[in-house]
């Protein structure tokens, strides 16, 4: 599973953040979930709560966006939303890049 190595991961940002800032306790994780992360979030939640026991982040409440899917043509440059499997431009038949949509990362905490 994944999604402890994730949650190991966004835990330690966390609480390095937090020792930084010398809090005293983590209250909230925010993250970016893009649409294609391939992150199960119920997974992430239960690999989460195990991981915090007895860290300052024990309370600490894991929430997240969703991410849509976008792109821009190679081509004409023109941005648009996407689904998955749209790979040329609507408007030119250009090739379309992914700008929005694989982010994995947190985006704020809040601390004490």
């Amino acid at each position: 599973m994944h999604e402890m190595a994730i949650a190991e991961g966004i835990l330690d940002i966390a609480l390095s953040h937090a020792r930084t800032h010398a809090a005293q306790r983590i209250e909230r994780i925010h993250l970016l979930l893009g649409q294609l992360s391939g992150v199960e979030t119920e997974a992430l939640t239960l690999a989460f709560s195990s991981l915090v026991r007895g860290t300052m982040a024990e309370a600490a409440a894991l929430t997240w966006t969703r991410v849509p899917l976008a792109g821009r043509c190679h081509d004409c440059g023109r941005e648009r939303a996407l689904r998955p499997e749209d790979y040329l431009c609507p408007y030119c038949g250009g090739g379309m890049m992914f700008t929005h949509g694989r982010e994995l990362c947190v985006d704020y905490i809040e601390m004490e």
